[in-house]
């Protein structure tokens, strides 16, 4: 029974080992041209830069289920090193609350994940790897610290997928004109605090974070739509269908881009996808409107959702 039980712990240890073995630092995943946590970091050369994180989480307290967008640019503008956007939702009574403000960066690390913003008109917002008792970082880990005037987030994170790298080596051409470098972080657990609407309250769910840079920039009137899709067999989906300026979407990988996340061992990009736009909604105004429901279909990856 002794060596029964040794045998199966060492069978244990080994596979969890085994399936963690990206979460180090230094980690360069196989073909590609992103190395962590250098690359979680500003690049200096480029023009434009931003960290993004989307995520749903559930309150602790009230049950309320809650949403969030908070992204940081790199893109200076007059006196201003870029902008913050932090978008906040109750999506149980629908009330949603978005922010964006001008800011400068007291700290912006070249060699780690280490931000910290001065918001115009606001206060000093921090998204950093988390540190062990050392001051060593940990990877794959980070804290998130922002504040809107109708609410605030103080979370952490702990990814449990390796890095999705595009197109494989995470160097692609989007649009016409543009390349990127581009990684996403398909599932971190979320654990801290939010207030909102009054309420102030722990929290748990899952997040997404998008890291791209390079000469794209998403501001620069540029039409697309982009969906990171987390689905329930575990596969993460990261689309891009990017317009011409006549509304049209050429079948070519710089315009229709698709990137899965199969499992810890099999990621793969392909422009062999279909987006058919079932619903729509417009501005009070009348004078834009917005694809509001789709469905995709991809029968070489045997994908059909809505």
């Amino acid at each position: 029974m002794k060596s029964l039980l040794t045998f199966s712990f060492f069978l244990i240890f080994s596979s969890t080992i085994f399936s963690q073995s990206w979460k180090t630092y230094p980690y360069t995943p196989t073909g590609s041209l992103i190395s962590f946590p250098i690359d979680e970091g500003r690049h200096s050369a480029e023009p434009v830069e931003w960290w993004y994180t989307i995520g749903h989480i559930i309150g602790d307290s009230t049950g309320n289920h809650y949403s969030y967008m908070l992204t940081y640019f790199h893109f200076p503008q007059f006196s201003f090193d870029g902008f913050r956007i932090l978008n906040l939702s109750n999506d149980d009574t629908g009330l949603f609350f978005d922010e964006t403000k001008a800011l400068n960066y007291n700290i912006m690390a070249t060699d780690s994940l280490n931000i910290e913003a001065d918001i115009f008109m606001g206060g000093t917002e921090t998204w950093r790897n988390k540190t062990d008792t050392f001051g060593n970082a940990l990877p794959f880990e980070y804290e998130i610290s922002a504040s809107a005037s109708n609410g605030n987030l103080d979370l952490n994170y702990n990814s449990v997928k390796p890095p999705l790298i595009l197109a494989d080596s995470g160097f692609l051409h989007q649009g016409s004109t543009d390349y990127t470098y581009y990684y996403s972080q398909t599932k971190n657990t979320v654990i801290g605090t939010i207030s909102f609407d009054g309420i102030t309250e722990n929290v748990t769910g899952t997040s997404w974070i998008d890291r791209q840079y390079g000469t794209f920039n998403p501001s620069s009137g540029q039409k697309y739509e982009w969906f990171s899709i987390q689905l329930s067999n575990d596969m993460d989906l990261n689309v891009w269908n990017i317009f011409t300026n006549d509304n049209l979407i050429p079948d070519t990988s710089t315009f229709r881009i698709m990137s899965v996340y199969v499992d810890d061992t099999t990621q793969y990009t392909t422009s062999n996808f279909e987006i058919e736009r079932l619903a729509y909604h417009y501005m009070p105004d009348s004078l834009m409107c917005y694809s509001q429901k789709w469905r995709m279909t991809s029968a070489i990856n045997n994908i059909d959702i809505i």
